[in-house]
């Protein structure tokens, strides 16, 4: 199979940030996107856990959009260029 899985993906961006579970919560509310501290759990525990749950591709589309949102700010609105 190989390559990451989604969330895979997930807890390296998590890491990467320095992110919390709440951090996450308010990344995903940028987008108006909700997601409850307990599915952030079943999400990065290991794929052998009873309560892993496997991260589909909405929520982390979800959470990229949310990020980006978080680390750069909000589009802009489309302005004329000025020459």
């Amino acid at each position: 199979m190989g390559g990451l899985s989604n969330n895979d993906v997930f807890k390296k961006l998590r890491v990467a940030h320095k992110l919390r579970d709440t951090d996450i919560i308010e990344i995903c509310s940028l987008v108006d996107f909700k997601v409850s501290k307990a599915e952030l759990g079943a999400f990065f525990r290991s794929e052998d856990h009873p309560k892993y749950k496997e991260c589909g591709d909405q929520i982390l589309r979800n959470f990229l959009n949310g990020l980006i949102i978080h680390l750069r700010g909000p589009m802009p609105g489309k302005k004329e260029s000025k020459k």
